[in-house]
């Protein structure tokens, strides 16, 4: 493939598990030589109290390609989110990451030159969940990330579907909000 992927974006929900475990990531995806990569070094060396930015690995010392790295949108203040966030949810990352590598959506033979950039949800209620089961948040994770990267790679939704489909969505919170439920 000699087409640059100069920078793709996408996300995806994937929920139906047990509170607290449902994965909404957003991925930034593109060239190391390129925006992505610029935005990757700048994130890793900008690391702040509370959001730490780390690589996906499959374990410690096994990084996965193409470079992930995982950025929180919970500020993380606990030990207990910290670790499944770092183990349990940093584990998934990686292995979405190689999923989406074997279904063909990302490249094999460009995973040496792309980055990708994942905004991470973990509802902070894990925390305090006595009988998390990390399996299915694992699952999850894992589903959702590699969803996110086919939706990147793929330009989904399209601005046809997107145009075509506007008035018949509304955003869950808004439509609570207007329900009274929020």
């Amino acid at each position: 493939m000699n087409d640059r992927i100069v920078l793709r974006t996408g996300e995806a929900l994937v929920a139906g598990g047990p509170p607290g475990t449902a994965a909404e990531p957003e991925i930034v995806i593109g060239e190391l030589d390129g925006p992505v990569g610029i935005a990757l070094a700048t994130l890793t060396g900008d690391q702040a109290k509370g959001h730490s930015k780390v690589f996906a690995i499959l374990n410690t010392d096994i990084q996965v390609r193409p470079v992930t790295l995982m950025v929180s949108k919970v500020t993380v203040n606990n030990n207990r989110y910290t670790n499944i966030l770092m183990g349990t949810v940093q584990a998934a990352i990686a292995n979405g990451v190689l999923d989406a590598v074997r279904a063909g959506d990302i490249p094999k033979e460009k995973a040496n030159d792309l980055g990708i950039i994942c905004s991470v949800w973990l509802n902070p209620s894990v925390a305090k969940d006595d009988n998390l089961d990390h399996q299915i948040l694992f699952d999850i994770h894992r589903k959702a990330t590699a969803l996110a990267i086919k939706k990147a790679m793929n330009n989904e939704p399209s601005i046809d579907w997107l145009l075509e489909n506007q008035e018949k969505i509304t955003h869950k919170y808004f439509q609570m909000g207007l329900d009274g439920k929020i």
